[in-house]
């Protein structure tokens, strides 16, 4: 028999049930929050894996199409590879969990979440999110929980917990924060320059709600949970640092990573490790762990240096970001371009503009959004970082950092009815030390700004880093973190916005948690840099977006029509727009609601279109000139055209002042001609003349 566990959790309900389905998963959680439902399973290996020295933690979030009623497209009906959507939901349930795991634990784990069923009212992704926390607080799978996701909304200045589909399309704040019992441990967030201080109080509301859920999940670890299991340890032993320390001391070592050029110091690291491989040739059992134990003693060596001497690696003080330059217009020929350097990061971005009908299509389970007319790549070559790999396409962590930088933008993007583009920046790689998501985000600015996208403020962004100590009050805060305080800290903390406020988050912590004091001085560095780096680097190298799209991006009109004479526009089977496209070379996009685009790099031909488009969709009226050409001549007159599949008669009495007998005496096919409407006749038929038309 199963146990049902129930909570009223933001005005809905949140069942879980225990032991009912997936019994031999070391811990499952069949979640139901509303009508949503999703089973979280936990499973881990019986031994640790061999030759590893990282935690091998694997999170997956299954998006099946029939939890929406839908049938996969294409010719297999299988879902194909995940989604943005669920690699990204995937990050954010990896990341609050990973580090409550015993850092010496090597057996592989799996949390898989399987999306069944999606009430619009309940987010699949937050009940997934609390699912994998459950179902790992109740398995013998070693953890440090249990912990708690929730998710905050800002409408009209009031907080919404947990929002649904609705409340989320027009919410000013997206933020998802993970808490254990004391602490904040994960932060993500999207928002329309939300002021630090509101962000700050959003985020310790999602804290407040996270503890009710704990004590949910404390309540059924308590009745439900298995005893945590005995693992292998796979420490370094202190016997072999003792060993180190006598052939490499730490003042040698210190000297080591004291430098600002990351190659001198794997070149320096390279050197003592082969030391220390020549010292201990006879021990294998050493020589097997030798990689990690001195990859544990660079990271003692620089947290001691910043913590305890405030010296970092590169010789910066604690609040310095290192050097920053700008440039725009560094590739030729594409709609725009800028390259932004801090340090030894350094990130290229370009710029695409094209018509709306490019824009992606999404398909997946949330409805709200089929389509994403803004769109951001970031690319991570191995030269990057100088080392060989094969390129296999973009992993998780360059689709993370993509969407991070594209959320960042977002909210200074204009509207479609101001700039009716789909637009696309990439951002390439060239050198990686740090923070490339936060590069990243100011190059693509700038890019945008070049191509003449007119964003409503330039956007910014930086990463602190953090050191703590034995106490809560023992740290240290550093702004602009480089890839060796990444790898030895204890926080990435990246925050993008304006000089208004915050447009995006994205905090990982190796550490269980983070005091308020943290979390508040962390973003107040992070506000102080960003307004340096635009007001020292950006700004001097484009200010604001330029007037006009570059030449070499398509030129897009837009008008609005009677959504009742779109099928006029369009024609039978298309027939009239493909014709004026043939004609005029343009592009034309049309959506439900009347907005004619018309996209193409020739003005004369786009006015052409337009002409064309506004002549079909007219209402004749008595008195109304047009140009038409001869596309038939019958004895009793001859048929004019004034736009594709648009066409008049001008009665044979009325082509000439004087009498004609026949029609082919005065006109002849291929002919344009002006006319004026002369109204309808006695049949409601338009009828038009040449010979009264005052400009003839």
């Amino acid at each position: 028999m199963y146990k049902s566990y129930s909570m009223e959790l933001a005005g809905r309900t949140l069942t879980v049930d225990i032991d009912r389905v997936a019994k031999q998963a070391n811990g499952a959680a069949f979640m139901h929050y509303g009508d949503t439902t999703v089973l979280s399973t936990a499973t881990a290996s019986e031994k640790p894996r061999e030759g590893i020295d990282f935690f091998p933690l694997s999170v997956e979030y299954e998006e099946k199409l029939y939890a929406v009623g839908k049938i996969p497209g294409g010719f297999n009906k299988r879902e194909g590879k995940a989604s943005e959507n669920a690699v990204l939901t995937s990050r954010v349930i990896d990341r609050p969990m990973r580090p409550l795991f015993p850092k010496d634990y090597r057996n592989d784990v799996t949390l898989d979440n399987l999306v069944m069923s999606v009430d619009p009212e309940c987010s699949p992704e937050l009940t997934a999110m609390l699912g994998s926390a459950i179902a790992v607080a109740i398995s013998d799978i070693p953890f440090d929980g249990p912990c708690a996701t929730t998710q905050v909304g800002l409408i009209d200045g009031e907080f919404i917990i947990n929002p649904n589909a609705e409340q989320t399309k027009v919410s000013d704040l997206k933020l998802t924060v993970a808490s254990t019992r004391e602490k904040v441990i994960m932060i993500e967030a999207g928002a329309n320059e939300v002021p630090e201080d509101k962000m700050i109080e959003a985020i310790y509301k999602a804290h407040e709600v996270n503890q009710q859920v704990i004590a949910f999940i404390d309540k059924i670890v308590a009745e439900c949970g298995k005893a945590k299991h005995e693992y292998t340890s796979c420490a370094v032993p202190e016997e072999l640092f003792a060993a180190i320390k006598e052939i490499v001391t730490p003042e040698q070592m210190e000297e080591a990573v004291f430098t600002d050029v990351k190659q001198v110091r794997e070149e320096n690291i390279r050197q003592i490790t082969e030391k220390l491989e020549a010292a201990f040739a006879d021990n294998e059992e050493w020589l097997a762990v030798l990689p990690d134990a001195v990859y544990q003693y660079q990271k003692k060596t620089v947290r001691k240096m910043i913590l305890k001497d405030h010296k970092r690696p590169d010789g910066r003080e604690i609040t310095q970001i290192r050097p920053l330059a700008a440039e725009v217009d560094i590739i030729p020929r594409v709609h725009g371009s800028a390259m932004f350097t801090r340090g030894q990061t350094q990130i290229c971005n370009v710029c695409t503009l094209a018509p709306l009908s490019d824009a992606q299509r999404i398909d997946g389970l949330n409805e709200q959004e089929t389509s994403k007319r803004y769109m951001h790549h970031y690319n991570f070559p191995s030269y990057s970082v100088g080392e060989t790999k094969v390129s296999r396409g973009p992993g998780r962590r360059e689709i993370g950092h993509g969407a991070l930088a594209e959320r960042a933008l977002l909210p200074v993007l204009p509207s479609e009815e101001e700039f009716p583009y789909a637009i696309r920046t990439v951002s390439e790689t060239f050198e990686s030390n740090g923070s490339t998501s936060m590069a990243s985000t100011c190059s693509s600015c700038m890019s945008l700004m070049a191509a003449g996208v007119p964003i409503k403020k330039m956007v910014a962004g930086i990463s602190c880093g953090l050191v703590t100590g034995d106490t809560d009050d023992d740290y240290v805060l550093l702004t602009d973190i480089q890839g060796l305080e990444d790898f030895f800290g204890d926080m990435d903390f990246k925050v993008t916005g304006t000089d208004a406020g915050i447009t995006a988050i994205q905090m990982d912590i190796k550490i269980h948690g983070l005091t308020r004091p943290i979390v508040e001085g962390a973003i107040a560095r992070c506000r102080e840099a960003r307004m340096f780096i635009m007001d020292t680097c950006m700004k001097p190298a484009i200010a604001e977006p330029r007037k006009e799209v570059n030449k070499y991006a398509p030129k897009i009109v837009q008008i609005m029509i009677d959504p009742a004479k779109i099928g006029d526009v369009v024609g039978q089977r298309g027939k009239t727009i493909n014709a004026i496209i043939d004609e005029t070379g343009v592009k034309i996009d049309i959506t439900d609601d009347g907005a004619v685009s018309v996209c193409g790099t020739d003005t004369d031909a786009m006015d052409k279109a337009l002409k064309y488009i506004q002549t079909i969709v007219t209402d004749y009226e008595e008195g109304l000139v047009l140009e038409g050409k001869v596309v038939s001549i019958k004895e009793f007159g001859a048929f004019l055209e004034f736009a594709p599949g648009k066409e008049g008669m001008v009665h044979i009495s009325k082509i000439c002042r004087e009498r004609i007998d026949r029609v082919e005496d005065v006109l002849t096919l291929g002919d344009k001609v002006k006319c004026v409407c002369l109204g309808k006749d006695k049949m409601g038929r338009y009828s038009f003349s040449i010979k009264d038309c005052k400009e003839n």
